[in-house]
């Protein structure tokens, strides 16, 4: 398994599906990022692309031919990525378009995914090609667990999510049984900038935001602080996730969102969906930063 490291973290990364597995202080050993229990949730932080969430009965058209699609789509869990570069702080992972891929996305792309570390931040990089002869549409997304409580001695409950600025935002309630987005909503903050983290807050699934102002959110302790936080300055929308009474909690930077309930499928019209001319190159980073009183 790849890792990269500096002076403060240290990083490892699944090749299938170039899937970020560990987060580390190199000083002191604390562990940031979910450890996959799958008797829990068994993945750390897939990679979502080229959809986000569940599509109406798995499937979409495009030019008026059926496709399916699995759920968050295909890089994830992907055993088709190769390492196309690796510095000692730096590695990127690369999968193109392969006839099997065509089969359920028509399109001729490459797609590149660079992890970086920069003192206490990891800088994710996304860099999506359109190879292909017409315009190609597509979301992309993160979707990172974090161990919540950090420590022994903490409660889920000791913890919130502070967002950077006031907000008014609504989250849209998902379709249990299906996935799909709902026009339901309903608040989500307990004060203008903060939800606070408790067992039965997923009991409806993720939180999901489409209009927020804040382009960070910091993963806190009521009393002692900051731990994380995750800038997602290109990612229009969140999600916010974990199992119930689960140990983790997901900040998902999304450029996208799963289908609503009342889709026409059609991939071009699809609410959130990227659309990238021919020969033309698409980019989008988020960063986790790590507060350095934890690195110590």
């Amino acid at each position: 398994m790849p890792t990269i490291q500096n002076d403060l973290l240290s990083i490892d990364i699944k090749t299938v599906g170039a899937e970020l597995s560990k987060i580390s202080a190199v000083k002191n050993n604390n562990q940031f990022l979910w450890h996959a229990d799958p008797k829990v949730w068994g993945s750390h932080a897939p990679n979502l692309f080229p959809i986000i969430g569940s599509m109406k009965d798995d499937s979409y058209t495009y030019n008026d031919k059926l496709y399916n699609m699995i759920k968050h789509g295909f890089v994830r869990h992907n055993d088709k990525m190769i390492v196309k570069q690796q510095s000692e702080t730096s590695i990127t992972f690369f999968l193109n378009s392969n006839e099997d891929l065509y089969e359920m996305f028509p399109f001729l792309f490459e797609f590149e995914i660079n992890y970086e570390l920069k003192d206490n931040t990891i800088i994710v990089h996304h860099t999506i090609r359109n190879i292909d002869d017409k315009t190609m549409y597509f979301s992309l997304g993160g979707h990172p667990a974090f161990t919540c409580p950090l420590y022994d001695d903490e409660a889920y409950s000791d913890y919130i999510l502070e967002f950077e600025k006031e907000e008014t935002s609504e989250s849209y309630l998902l379709n249990m049984e299906t996935g799909l987005v709902t026009n339901k909503t309903k608040p989500a903050f307990e004060s203008s900038n903060t939800i606070n983290l408790r067992g039965d807050l997923f009991n409806k699934d993720a939180l999901i935001f489409k209009d927020l102002k804040s382009r960070k959110v910091a993963l806190k302790h009521k009393t002692k602080g900051e731990v994380l936080s995750v800038a997602f300055e290109d990612f229009p929308y969140l999600g916010i996730w974990a199992k119930p009474n689960a140990p983790y909690v997901c900040i998902e930077p999304w450029l996208g969102v799963a289908d609503a309930e009342d889709t026409n499928q059609k991939i071009e019209e699809k609410e959130g969906i990227l659309s990238l001319p021919k020969n033309d190159t698409f980019k989008a980073s988020y960063s986790i930063i790590i507060n350095p009183t934890h690195l110590d």
